[in-house]
């Protein structure tokens, strides 16, 4: 579940290994690529955070954020069958 916090929407992902928390790394990159919107993260071991918002709009929540975070549950959903 994506949380509002300081401007900013995030969430943290857990995954089985390191193996399977780059590969949805690599997936949500594809995604913010084609979306011309690049989030903030970090990774450790099996842990992905994300945090997003738009630097050019005054770093705010807004749509393209709330849009990247659908991409990402649904690659994250995806992953999880």
């Amino acid at each position: 579940m994506w949380k509002k916090q300081q401007n900013k929407l995030y969430r943290k992902f857990t995954f089985k290994d390191f193996s399977e928390a780059f590969a949805f790394m690599t997936r949500v990159a594809l995604a913010a690529e084609k979306a011309e919107h690049h989030p903030e993260w970090t990774n450790v071991y099996n842990k992905v955070e994300i945090w997003l918002n738009t630097h050019d709009a005054g770093d705010i929540v807004t749509d393209k954020d709330k849009q990247l975070a659908k991409a990402i549950d649904a690659i994250f959903k995806s992953d999880k069958k």
